[in-house]
């Protein structure tokens, strides 16, 4: 049904026209549920009193599988918008930066402000002495990058630059053979032509660090197991779908 809404106002009005004429052919509401809950897991003893100083007592039975999945290897989250998805990667990947001080993570988004929101997210846990975030894009001064690849233990980045910036530097820097965790945020935005180029980016990133994990978050779609393992060449990806 089309409906001119200046034609109409308010809603009801609009709502009531369309059961009149038959246009509107179907109403559906959705109300609020209560939450299902889980324990924390085992974190780190310093992200365990980050999360209590956030208010943080416990999580989605979502984000406490994931984290129970990330402590076996690689998976993907694909739950709806606004469920929290960050924290599925942001606490087993910071738990394990904070238990191994040499170790880095890679962060990968399609663009440049999800990977400021979600640098601003990792400096609100408030682990600036164990936990060094860095935007590393375009717009990085090119003087700063080297600095950033050898003393940030999180890099916030895209496909392109890792594709340009990081993965021909492994000669000049050790990030990448300290590298063992992947962040792949977003994962729903590289298909077509567009994901099978950072499918081959990420391919040689698995060749240069090969012990990394990879932990995805997809918004909901249909076949979000064989997107993980198609865009990253990772044969078994567990899937967390709560």
């Amino acid at each position: 049904m089309v409906v001119q809404t200046h034609d109409i106002e308010p809603w009801q009005e609009l709502l009531e026209a369309g059961r009149s004429d038959e246009r509107l052919v179907r109403e559906a509401q959705e109300f609020e549920r209560p939450p299902v809950l889980g324990d924390i897991p085992p974190l780190h003893p310093k992200l365990l009193e980050a999360l209590r100083g956030m208010g943080v007592e416990s999580l989605y039975s979502h984000q406490v599988e994931a984290v129970e999945a990330a402590m076996r290897g690689d998976f993907i989250v694909t739950t709806g918008t606004a469920s929290g998805k960050s924290m599925c990667f942001n606490l087993p990947t910071l738990s394990h930066l904070l238990q191994e001080p040499t170790a880095r993570a890679l962060y990968l988004y399609p663009t440049k402000a999800l990977a400021q929101d979600q640098a601003r997210a990792l400096h609100a846990f408030g682990l600036h002495r164990q936990i060094r975030p860095a935007i590393y894009d375009g717009d990085t001064a090119r003087e700063e990058r080297a600095a950033i690849r050898r003393r940030a233990n999180v890099v916030l980045t895209n496909p392109d630059m890792l594709h340009v910036g990081i993965l021909p530097t492994t000669a000049r820097t050790d990030f990448l053979h300290r590298l063992d965790v992947v962040v792949v945020d977003e994962a729903h935005v590289y298909r077509g032509v567009f994901g099978s180029h950072v499918g081959n980016v990420l391919r040689r990133l698995r060749r240069m660090a090969p012990d990394a994990r990879f932990f995805m978050a997809s918004a909901t779609i249909a076949n979000p197991v064989e997107l993980a393992e198609r865009l990253t060449g990772v044969e078994e990806v567990a899937l967390v779908d709560g």
